[in-house]
């Protein structure tokens, strides 16, 4: 076995919160759907499916290391917005907490002195970065904009 038990455990959980992730932000993506912001929807309806591959490439570095996969329970996600500025606040939040919980996972096999794990982490580190910007400039974007004129974020990405 590459991994450790505790290692396989902790990513486990992370597969969880992935696919916890691609939940929600199918979610966000049938609310901006329901808004006719269909350049929104798109953009969440993507980050659904790359947080499930996210998950997926988790369970596949488990079982390639010959740990144990146990994918756990997934909460249901949030489903009613009051604002658009919530639904991306959400997304930002739940970015920075993957950012936490990804850093704690290289941290872990950092201690464990587990070569490989880092090696594979080390995307996920990469990662976040794009994540958390992506997120942070789409509020910034809708606070500027405000509710009201919302629909110039479709304007924004159309940019992108």
């Amino acid at each position: 076995m590459l991994i450790s038990k505790e290692l396989a455990a902790a990513i486990n959980e992370q597969v969880g919160h992935e696919f916890q992730a691609s939940h929600q932000y199918a979610n966000i993506a049938a609310y901006f759907d329901s808004l006719a912001l269909k350049k929104l929807a798109k953009m969440f309806y993507k980050q659904s499916e790359e947080e499930r591959e996210h998950g997926m490439k988790f369970i596949h570095y488990v079982s390639e290391a010959g740990g144990d996969v146990a994918i756990p329970e997934v909460p249901a996600p949030k489903a009613v917005f009051a604002s658009v500025e919530e639904a991306i606040q959400l997304s930002l939040d739940w970015e920075l907490e993957v950012t936490r919980r990804i850093n704690a996972l290289m941290a872990l096999a950092i201690e464990q002195k587990d070569y490989l794990g880092q090696d594979f982490l080390r995307w996920f580190v990469s990662e976040q970065l794009e994540e958390v910007s992506t997120m942070e400039n789409l509020l910034k974007v809708v606070k500027a904009a405000g509710e009201r004129n919302v629909i110039m974020l479709e304007a924004y990405l159309s940019h992108e």
